[in-house]
């Protein structure tokens, strides 16, 4: 039985605290990483809701737009495609330094930013 479209942004949201938690704690590669799973959580709840059926075992946020014909603003979108294609060396670094290196506080910061705006917009719709 398919998740209700509620229970799909409950856990988006959960997500996104914890990836807020994450970065007050300064463990900046798991942060990234919950926003991508919380704007994933959020996209498969309107999937779930629009559709009207389970939605996809996919990570791919960009795959999930597509079959929903998901017209999001441009700006949000180019940030999804961004977090889109960042998240797989989240999962599974292949040079954990350069990871961290690559995920300062700041960038980090502007990725906590914008999943929260893009977590906004799902929740409105």
């Amino acid at each position: 039985m398919a998740k209700p479209s509620e229970e799909w942004l409950t856990q988006a949201n959960y997500d996104m605290d914890t990836a807020a938690y994450m970065f007050k704690g300064g463990r900046y590669m798991y942060t990234v990483f919950m926003c991508h799973l919380s704007i994933e959580k959020g996209l498969k709840g309107r999937y779930t809701e629009k559709l009207g059926k389970e939605p996809p075992k996919t990570h791919n946020l960009l795959y999930l737009i597509e079959k929903m014909k998901l017209r999001l603003p441009g700006d949000l979108h180019d940030f999804i495609a961004t977090l889109n294609r960042v998240s797989v060396p989240t999962r599974y670094p292949d040079d954990l330094r350069r990871i961290l290196k690559d995920y300062d506080k700041k960038k980090t910061k502007e990725v906590l930013d914008q999943s929260k705006k893009v977590l906004q917009w799902l929740s409105a719709k």
